[in-house]
């Protein structure tokens, strides 16, 4: 095969498009448990401010952050106290964020003016199949612009942000109603039921 016909092949695969997208500092459109969303590489600071750019976000706010495993989130849970580990373990893949004490792995953008970082472990197989393409945890954020409704649909997502941006992930949503719970993991408290 020459080399030609296979950049050809990863054009039309929607998968390498994505993951390609990703490492050139893109945001990337995906059907989550709830709502479509956008995401971008956490560690890449062009892309997370594109992203909050797109969305016109206060980037106080932070990003949620998604893996296809726990084993992805390893460097954000090191010093983590192993009691603390158990709601997590108990709770993933589904359709639970925690919050968890940001032990300096997170980029500011991240994790926007808080101490704490949102992880978690997706059941949406999209979504884990992007994060194991990539390598790794991917921000999740609703796709929608700041104050406007989620969008719902692959038609919805590309009426929104169009040009903007660099994939788009084919894909039904999951049966979720509203998106996920967000727990505080130091106190347990519900900040998002």
């Amino acid at each position: 095969m020459s080399m030609s016909t296979r950049d050809n092949d990863a054009l039309s695969d929607p998968m390498a498009q994505a993951v390609a997208a990703l490492g050139q500092g893109e945001v990337v459109a995906c059907p989550t448990e709830a709502v479509w969303g956008l995401s971008c590489d956490p560690d890449n600071g062009e892309a997370l401010t594109k992203l909050m750019r797109m969305k016109a976000r206060d980037p106080a706010k932070g990003v949620i952050l998604v893996a296809a495993s726990i084993a992805q989130f390893e460097a954000w849970l090191q010093g983590l106290p192993l009691n603390l580990h158990a709601p997590l373990a108990a709770s993933w893949p589904g359709p639970s964020t925690w919050l968890v004490p940001d032990n300096g792995r997170s980029h500011p953008l991240v994790r926007g003016a808080h101490d704490r970082v949102a992880l978690r472990v997706t059941d949406h197989p999209v979504m884990r199949a992007l994060c194991d393409a990539f390598g790794g945890p991917l921000v999740s954020t609703s796709a929608n612009r700041a104050g406007e409704a989620p969008a719902m649909s692959e038609d919805e997502v590309k009426g929104v942000f169009g040009d903007e941006l660099g994939a788009v992930m084919p894909g039904a949503l999951g049966g979720n109603a509203r998106p996920s719970v967000i727990r505080d993991l130091l106190t347990g408290q519900v900040l998002r039921a």
